[in-house]
């Protein structure tokens, strides 16, 4: 059915006084699509906000949250949404294709070198493919003896327990945001990864208070494995989560994850969602051996050809081997401004 729609485009850090409205009504909206993102990017990360939106005889039957950040060494890219998992286009198909259209005349218009949408649900038609990313979800029982007994094999329980015996224990709360960052920041160091600064960790607290988890694993006392994700409608998602490499053989990371679905079942929780992966990596097979099921992410990025360089290799290895070496507090304070201009991140 071919419907007349007209879309406008907002330039602001602010969305219509219909946008969130418009979210709760769409069963494909994401935590990722709220208007409070661009609080954050734009506070934090100077990163300005493009709010797409569909309208059919004013009324709003689509959106589109798009960001315009600047590239490392040259040019800006146009990422919906950038540091998140989803974001992408909503509305009908139709309406889903004419707002992809509208965000591939925005990147020429602008001569962005990039285009990237990271939706969740396909889009019909000729539209580009972008790089191949899935994410894996578990759905959630009444109680957690259940998921324990019954969902995991022998191998996965005795991994869990196994930090357990070592006295790890988990803790949950706004308060554990510090916590999280140090392991965070540090984890993300060693893999040659520069971080996010740790404002926006706080600033994210201040726009979704109630849609933030922070949860961290402590050993005497230190914390050595910690996440970060959000609870949207029946879902959990961890967004971010990191351990500490030394401590890796007592698998605080395991602990990790369980006493988080632990959490997200008492608060009613249906699914947790380990978040993004790329297809047969290391972290693919991590979030595999929990049960779950692949759920193919559908990205769209543009041009076709743009690619993701390769770390391992070239200008791109030797800058990640010497990152990995940065004193920590050198590294938390350069990292944010590289950060920002890492469209992949």
């Amino acid at each position: 059915m071919t419907i007349s729609t007209r879309l406008s485009l907002c330039t602001g850090h602010r969305a219509s006084d219909d946008w969130n409205r418009f979210l709760e009504t769409d069963p494909s909206a994401s935590f990722c699509h709220l208007s409070g993102w661009a609080d954050v990017f734009g506070d934090v990360l100077g990163i300005q906000p493009l709010f797409f939106e569909a309208r059919l005889d004013e009324r709003l039957v689509g959106v589109m949250p798009v960001y315009r950040m600047p590239k490392l060494l040259r040019g800006t890219v146009l990422v919906s949404v950038p540091y998140l998992n989803y974001g992408g286009p909503l509305g009908d198909q139709a309406v889903r294709k004419a707002l992809v259209e509208h965000g591939l005349e925005e990147a020429r218009r602008g001569r962005d070198l990039l285009l990237e949408i990271r939706t969740r649900q396909p889009i019909m038609g000729d539209v580009p493919e972008g790089r191949a990313k899935v994410t894996v979800t578990i759905p959630l029982p009444d109680d957690a003896e259940t998921l324990f007994k019954e969902g995991f094999p022998s191998k996965l329980r005795s991994q869990i327990r196994r930090p357990m015996k070592e006295g790890m224990e988990a803790r949950f709360g706004p308060d554990q945001r510090e916590a999280f960052y140090h392991v965070f920041s540090r984890n993300m160091r060693d893999l040659g990864t520069p971080v996010l600064p740790v404002r926006f960790f706080e600033r994210i607290s201040e726009s979704l208070p109630d849609l933030v988890r922070f949860g961290v694993v402590y050993h005497r006392d230190e914390p050595v494995a910690a996440g970060c994700g959000f609870r949207w409608r029946d879902e959990f998602e961890m967004t971010w989560a990191s351990s500490l490499r030394e401590l890796n053989q007592l698998a605080p990371n395991m602990l990790l994850y369980w006493s988080f679905m632990e959490r997200c079942i008492e608060e009613g929780a249906r699914c947790f969602n380990f978040g993004r992966c790329t297809p047969g990596g290391g972290t693919h097979r991590f979030k595999k051996q929990w049960g779950g099921v692949d759920e193919p992410l559908p990205w769209i990025q543009w041009p076709e050809d743009s690619g993701t360089p390769d770390r391992s290799s070239g200008f791109y290895g030797m800058a990640t081997s010497l990152w990995s070496r940065l004193p920590l507090p050198l590294a938390n304070r350069l990292g944010p401004v590289v950060a920002r201009r890492l469209p992949a991140f």
